[in-house]
Protein backbone atom coordinates (compact mmCIF):
# COMPACT_ATOMS: atom_id res chain seq x y z
CA UNK A 1 0.00 0.00 0.00
CA UNK A 2 1.35 3.53 -0.78
CA UNK A 3 2.24 5.96 1.97
CA UNK A 4 0.33 9.08 1.82
CA UNK A 5 2.45 11.99 2.15
CA UNK A 6 0.75 15.23 3.88
CA UNK A 7 -1.50 17.19 1.16
CA UNK A 8 0.16 19.67 -0.34
CA UNK A 9 -1.57 22.54 -2.23
CA UNK A 10 1.04 24.01 -4.10
CA UNK A 11 2.91 20.99 -5.00
CA UNK A 12 -0.54 20.04 -6.45
CA UNK A 13 -1.21 22.97 -8.39
CA UNK A 14 2.58 23.05 -9.78
CA UNK A 15 1.88 19.19 -10.89
CA UNK A 16 -1.21 20.42 -12.59
CA UNK A 17 0.82 22.86 -14.30
CA UNK A 18 3.28 21.03 -15.59
CA UNK A 19 0.83 18.62 -16.77
CA UNK A 20 -0.83 21.74 -18.72
CA UNK A 21 2.37 22.25 -20.21
CA UNK A 22 3.96 18.97 -20.76
CA UNK A 23 0.49 18.29 -22.88
CA UNK A 24 0.51 21.42 -25.14
CA UNK A 25 4.25 20.48 -25.75
CA UNK A 26 2.51 17.59 -27.37
CA UNK A 27 -0.21 19.28 -29.06
CA UNK A 28 2.18 22.08 -30.35
CA UNK A 29 4.26 19.25 -32.12
CA UNK A 30 1.44 17.18 -33.49
CA UNK A 31 0.62 21.05 -35.30
CA UNK A 32 4.25 21.31 -36.32
CA UNK A 33 4.00 17.57 -37.52
CA UNK A 34 0.75 18.63 -39.76
CA UNK A 35 2.37 21.11 -41.51
CA UNK A 36 5.13 19.23 -42.30
CA UNK A 37 5.15 15.11 -42.66
CA UNK A 38 2.03 14.23 -41.11
CA UNK A 39 0.37 16.73 -44.24
CA UNK A 40 -0.38 13.86 -46.92
CA UNK A 41 -0.96 10.98 -45.17
CA UNK A 42 -3.41 13.31 -43.46
CA UNK A 43 -5.14 14.40 -46.48
CA UNK A 44 -5.30 10.67 -47.78
CA UNK A 45 -7.18 9.71 -44.88
CA UNK A 46 -9.48 12.27 -44.86
CA UNK A 47 -9.92 11.15 -48.87
CA UNK A 48 -10.24 7.42 -47.74
CA UNK A 49 -13.05 8.09 -45.28
CA UNK A 50 -14.60 10.77 -47.41
CA UNK A 51 -15.23 8.10 -50.30
CA UNK A 52 -16.25 5.18 -47.78
CA UNK A 53 -19.70 3.56 -48.55
CA UNK A 54 -20.10 2.51 -45.30
CA UNK A 55 -18.99 3.20 -42.32
CA UNK A 56 -16.14 3.99 -40.17
CA UNK A 57 -14.76 1.15 -37.88
CA UNK A 58 -12.59 2.44 -35.31
CA UNK A 59 -10.52 0.00 -32.68
CA UNK A 60 -8.18 0.15 -30.20
CA UNK A 61 -7.22 -1.51 -26.87
CA UNK A 62 -6.13 0.09 -23.52
CA UNK A 63 -6.09 4.06 -23.33
CA UNK A 64 -5.97 4.16 -26.92
CA UNK A 65 -9.60 2.25 -26.78
CA UNK A 66 -11.12 4.75 -25.05
CA UNK A 67 -9.91 7.24 -27.41
CA UNK A 68 -11.45 5.52 -30.19
CA UNK A 69 -14.38 5.02 -28.40
CA UNK A 70 -14.72 9.05 -28.26
CA UNK A 71 -13.51 9.83 -32.02
CA UNK A 72 -16.06 7.02 -33.37
CA UNK A 73 -18.61 9.38 -31.65
CA UNK A 74 -17.46 12.36 -32.58
CA UNK A 75 -17.62 11.07 -36.38
CA UNK A 76 -20.90 9.67 -35.88
CA UNK A 77 -22.44 13.01 -34.84
CA UNK A 78 -20.47 14.92 -37.44
CA UNK A 79 -22.28 13.24 -40.06
CA UNK A 80 -19.59 10.17 -40.80
CA UNK A 81 -21.20 7.07 -39.92
CA UNK A 82 -18.66 5.21 -37.29
CA UNK A 83 -18.63 2.68 -34.52
CA UNK A 84 -16.24 1.20 -31.82
CA UNK A 85 -14.63 -2.44 -32.44
CA UNK A 86 -12.61 -3.71 -29.33
CA UNK A 87 -10.24 -5.98 -30.84
CA UNK A 88 -10.52 -8.59 -28.14
CA UNK A 89 -14.11 -8.93 -29.00
CA UNK A 90 -13.20 -9.03 -32.60
CA UNK A 91 -11.23 -12.08 -32.53
CA UNK A 92 -14.12 -13.65 -30.98
CA UNK A 93 -17.03 -13.20 -33.59
CA UNK A 94 -17.18 -9.45 -33.59
CA UNK A 95 -15.49 -9.04 -36.65
CA UNK A 96 -18.79 -9.83 -38.67
CA UNK A 97 -19.67 -6.47 -37.67
CA UNK A 98 -17.36 -5.48 -40.64
CA UNK A 99 -17.84 -4.72 -44.30
CA UNK A 100 -16.06 -4.62 -47.15
CA UNK A 101 -17.23 -1.28 -47.89
CA UNK A 102 -15.83 -0.24 -44.75
CA UNK A 103 -13.04 1.41 -43.56
CA UNK A 104 -10.83 0.49 -40.46
CA UNK A 105 -9.15 3.26 -38.26
CA UNK A 106 -6.73 1.45 -35.90
CA UNK A 107 -5.13 3.50 -33.21
CA UNK A 108 -2.00 1.76 -30.81
CA UNK A 109 1.12 3.95 -29.91
CA UNK A 110 3.38 1.70 -30.21
CA UNK A 111 1.75 -0.15 -33.33
CA UNK A 112 2.40 -3.42 -31.77
CA UNK A 113 -0.88 -4.73 -29.47
CA UNK A 114 -0.90 -7.89 -30.05
CA UNK A 115 -4.80 -7.91 -29.91
CA UNK A 116 -5.40 -5.46 -33.32
CA UNK A 117 -3.60 -8.55 -35.50
CA UNK A 118 -6.87 -9.99 -36.06
CA UNK A 119 -8.46 -7.03 -37.10
CA UNK A 120 -5.67 -6.09 -38.97
CA UNK A 121 -5.46 -9.67 -40.87
CA UNK A 122 -9.02 -9.21 -41.54
CA UNK A 123 -8.66 -6.02 -43.42
CA UNK A 124 -6.53 -6.82 -45.50
CA UNK A 125 -7.63 -10.55 -46.19
CA UNK A 126 -10.90 -8.35 -47.70
CA UNK A 127 -9.10 -5.79 -48.53
CA UNK A 128 -11.31 -3.44 -46.32
CA UNK A 129 -8.97 -0.33 -46.24
CA UNK A 130 -6.93 0.15 -42.65
CA UNK A 131 -5.89 3.35 -41.39
CA UNK A 132 -2.90 3.62 -38.80
CA UNK A 133 -2.55 5.87 -36.14
CA UNK A 134 0.21 5.43 -34.62
CA UNK A 135 3.84 6.59 -33.36
CA UNK A 136 5.94 4.77 -35.52
CA UNK A 137 5.22 3.92 -38.97
CA UNK A 138 7.59 1.15 -38.86
CA UNK A 139 6.00 -1.07 -36.69
CA UNK A 140 3.74 -3.92 -37.43
CA UNK A 141 0.29 -2.17 -37.65
CA UNK A 142 2.26 0.56 -39.55
CA UNK A 143 3.58 -1.51 -41.88
CA UNK A 144 0.25 -3.44 -42.84
CA UNK A 145 -1.83 0.24 -42.99
CA UNK A 146 -2.96 1.83 -46.04
CA UNK A 147 -2.51 4.78 -44.91
CA UNK A 148 -0.06 5.89 -41.28
CA UNK A 149 -0.97 8.59 -39.85
CA UNK A 150 2.48 8.71 -37.54
CA UNK A 151 1.89 10.89 -34.24
CA UNK A 152 5.11 12.75 -32.89
CA UNK A 153 7.50 11.78 -30.35
CA UNK A 154 6.51 13.57 -27.13
CA UNK A 155 7.18 13.50 -23.20
CA UNK A 156 4.17 11.78 -21.10
CA UNK A 157 3.07 13.83 -18.55
CA UNK A 158 3.31 11.42 -16.26
CA UNK A 159 6.56 12.02 -14.24
CA UNK A 160 7.53 8.12 -14.85
CA UNK A 161 7.04 8.79 -18.50
CA UNK A 162 4.62 5.36 -18.22
CA UNK A 163 0.65 6.70 -18.12
CA UNK A 164 -0.36 7.72 -21.49
CA UNK A 165 -1.27 11.00 -20.84
CA UNK A 166 0.22 13.28 -23.86
CA UNK A 167 0.17 10.24 -26.02
CA UNK A 168 -3.51 9.65 -25.58
CA UNK A 169 -3.99 13.59 -25.87
CA UNK A 170 -2.99 13.39 -29.69
CA UNK A 171 -5.08 11.00 -30.18
CA UNK A 172 -7.63 11.83 -29.54
CA UNK A 173 -6.67 15.78 -30.81
CA UNK A 174 -6.07 14.15 -34.06
CA UNK A 175 -9.26 12.00 -34.26
CA UNK A 176 -11.05 15.55 -34.04
CA UNK A 177 -9.21 17.04 -36.69
CA UNK A 178 -10.17 14.13 -38.95
CA UNK A 179 -13.62 14.34 -38.10
CA UNK A 180 -13.74 18.11 -38.45
CA UNK A 181 -12.02 17.95 -42.06
CA UNK A 182 -14.77 15.20 -42.39
CA UNK A 183 -17.76 17.35 -41.42
CA UNK A 184 -16.14 20.23 -43.90
CA UNK A 185 -15.94 18.43 -46.53
CA UNK A 186 -18.99 16.93 -46.87
CA UNK A 187 -20.80 20.34 -46.38
CA UNK A 188 -22.23 19.39 -42.77
CA UNK A 189 -24.55 21.68 -41.07
CA UNK A 190 -26.68 23.17 -38.14
CA UNK A 191 -29.80 21.43 -38.90
CA UNK A 192 -27.70 18.17 -39.93
CA UNK A 193 -25.88 18.63 -36.75
CA UNK A 194 -29.32 18.67 -34.28
CA UNK A 195 -31.03 15.76 -36.27
CA UNK A 196 -28.15 13.51 -34.75
CA UNK A 197 -28.58 15.72 -31.03
CA UNK A 198 -32.19 15.92 -30.19
CA UNK A 199 -31.72 15.66 -27.14
CA UNK A 200 -30.20 17.42 -23.98
CA UNK A 201 -29.69 21.29 -23.81
CA UNK A 202 -27.31 21.16 -27.30
CA UNK A 203 -30.52 20.01 -29.06
CA UNK A 204 -32.52 22.44 -27.41
CA UNK A 205 -30.39 25.22 -28.26
CA UNK A 206 -30.79 24.06 -32.15
CA UNK A 207 -34.37 24.11 -31.97
CA UNK A 208 -35.68 26.41 -35.17
CA UNK A 209 -38.53 29.28 -33.52
CA UNK A 210 -41.10 27.94 -36.30
CA UNK A 211 -40.84 24.65 -33.92
CA UNK A 212 -41.80 26.59 -30.65
CA UNK A 213 -43.84 29.87 -31.67
CA UNK A 214 -47.15 30.89 -30.03
CA UNK A 215 -49.03 31.02 -33.51
CA UNK A 216 -52.61 30.98 -35.03
CA UNK A 217 -54.92 32.01 -31.72
CA UNK A 218 -52.13 31.65 -29.47
CA UNK A 219 -50.45 35.08 -30.74
CA UNK A 220 -51.85 38.14 -29.47
CA UNK A 221 -52.54 40.40 -31.54
CA UNK A 222 -54.87 43.48 -32.58
CA UNK A 223 -55.42 45.66 -35.68
CA UNK A 224 -54.38 49.25 -35.85
CA UNK A 225 -57.02 51.40 -34.14
CA UNK A 226 -58.30 49.28 -31.22
CA UNK A 227 -58.60 50.98 -27.81
CA UNK A 228 -55.93 50.32 -25.24
CA UNK A 229 -58.66 48.49 -22.95
CA UNK A 230 -59.19 45.46 -25.19
CA UNK A 231 -55.87 45.20 -26.04
CA UNK A 232 -54.84 45.00 -22.53
CA UNK A 233 -57.90 42.70 -22.16
CA UNK A 234 -55.60 40.28 -24.63
CA UNK A 235 -52.23 41.26 -22.81
CA UNK A 236 -53.85 39.48 -20.09
CA UNK A 237 -55.20 36.75 -21.77
CA UNK A 238 -52.29 35.55 -24.03
CA UNK A 239 -49.33 36.06 -21.45
CA UNK A 240 -46.47 36.90 -23.38
CA UNK A 241 -46.13 40.32 -22.37
CA UNK A 242 -46.76 41.71 -25.87
CA UNK A 243 -49.49 42.19 -28.32
CA UNK A 244 -48.54 43.05 -31.97
CA UNK A 245 -50.56 45.53 -33.96
CA UNK A 246 -51.32 44.75 -37.20
CA UNK A 247 -52.21 46.70 -40.39
CA UNK A 248 -55.17 46.19 -42.60
CA UNK A 249 -52.79 43.77 -44.71
CA UNK A 250 -51.86 41.79 -41.88
CA UNK A 251 -48.52 43.27 -41.84
CA UNK A 252 -46.87 44.47 -38.67
CA UNK A 253 -46.84 47.62 -37.41
CA UNK A 254 -45.80 47.54 -33.94
CA UNK A 255 -46.74 46.09 -30.66
CA UNK A 256 -48.34 47.09 -27.33
CA UNK A 257 -45.87 45.56 -24.15
CA UNK A 258 -46.47 45.15 -20.81
CA UNK A 259 -43.75 48.83 -20.49
CA UNK A 260 -45.97 50.58 -22.83
CA UNK A 261 -48.79 49.96 -21.08
CA UNK A 262 -46.92 50.99 -17.70
CA UNK A 263 -45.48 53.97 -18.82
CA UNK A 264 -48.67 55.76 -19.92
CA UNK A 265 -51.16 54.51 -16.68
CA UNK A 266 -51.09 58.20 -15.78
CA UNK A 267 -52.82 58.72 -18.96
CA UNK A 268 -56.99 58.22 -19.61
CA UNK A 269 -56.33 54.09 -21.41
CA UNK A 270 -59.33 54.17 -22.01
CA UNK A 271 -60.33 56.74 -24.67
CA UNK A 272 -56.78 55.63 -26.15
CA UNK A 273 -56.00 53.74 -29.40
CA UNK A 274 -53.17 51.60 -29.71
CA UNK A 275 -51.69 53.77 -32.74
CA UNK A 276 -50.76 56.18 -29.67
CA UNK A 277 -48.33 54.26 -27.38
CA UNK A 278 -47.44 50.84 -29.43
CA UNK A 279 -43.16 50.22 -29.65
CA UNK A 280 -42.82 50.88 -33.97
CA UNK A 281 -40.34 48.54 -35.19
CA UNK A 282 -39.79 46.27 -32.58
CA UNK A 283 -37.15 43.11 -32.72
CA UNK A 284 -38.68 40.41 -34.64
CA UNK A 285 -36.86 36.60 -36.01
CA UNK A 286 -37.17 34.17 -38.88
CA UNK A 287 -38.85 31.23 -38.37
CA UNK A 288 -35.67 29.19 -38.69
CA UNK A 289 -33.77 31.10 -36.16
CA UNK A 290 -32.58 28.49 -33.32
CA UNK A 291 -33.23 29.12 -29.78
CA UNK A 292 -30.01 29.84 -29.45
CA UNK A 293 -29.27 32.65 -31.26
CA UNK A 294 -32.93 33.63 -30.22
CA UNK A 295 -31.65 34.04 -26.14
CA UNK A 296 -28.80 35.66 -27.12
CA UNK A 297 -30.59 38.30 -29.07
CA UNK A 298 -32.63 38.58 -26.50
CA UNK A 299 -30.35 39.27 -23.97
CA UNK A 300 -28.39 41.60 -26.06
CA UNK A 301 -31.63 44.00 -26.47
CA UNK A 302 -32.74 43.42 -23.27
CA UNK A 303 -36.38 42.01 -23.92
CA UNK A 304 -38.53 39.55 -23.24
CA UNK A 305 -40.06 38.00 -26.65
CA UNK A 306 -39.58 37.90 -30.78
CA UNK A 307 -42.08 38.49 -33.11
CA UNK A 308 -41.27 36.00 -35.87
CA UNK A 309 -42.07 37.12 -39.35
CA UNK A 310 -42.31 36.19 -42.62
CA UNK A 311 -41.78 39.05 -44.96
CA UNK A 312 -44.00 41.76 -43.50
CA UNK A 313 -46.38 39.57 -41.37
CA UNK A 314 -45.95 37.82 -38.16
CA UNK A 315 -46.97 34.02 -37.96
CA UNK A 316 -45.45 33.94 -33.95
CA UNK A 317 -44.16 34.95 -31.00
CA UNK A 318 -41.50 33.50 -29.12
CA UNK A 319 -41.58 34.67 -25.03
CA UNK A 320 -38.11 34.02 -22.97
CA UNK A 321 -40.59 31.20 -21.06
CA UNK A 322 -40.65 29.14 -24.24
CA UNK A 323 -37.10 29.07 -24.43
CA UNK A 324 -36.71 28.38 -21.25
CA UNK A 325 -39.55 25.55 -21.17
CA UNK A 326 -37.23 23.68 -23.95
CA UNK A 327 -34.30 23.58 -21.94
CA UNK A 328 -32.27 26.22 -24.06
CA UNK A 329 -31.25 28.78 -21.69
Amino acid sequence: MLNAKPFDAPASIESALRTVRTERAGVDALAYALENGLASPFAKAVEFLSRAKGRVIVTGVGKSGHIGAKIAATLASTGTPAFFVHPAEANHGDLGMIARDDVVLAMSWSGESTELRGIVAYSRRFSIPLIAMTSSDSSSLGREADVVLTLPKADEACPHGLAPTTSTLMQLVLGDALAIALLEARGFTRDNFRDFHPGGKLGATLTHLSEIMRSGEDMPAVPLGTKMPEAVMVLSNKKVGCVCVLGADGSLEGIITDGDVARNLHRNLKDIAVDEIMTRQPKTASPDMSAGAAIAYLNENKIGALVVMEGQKPVGIVHFHDLLRIGAA
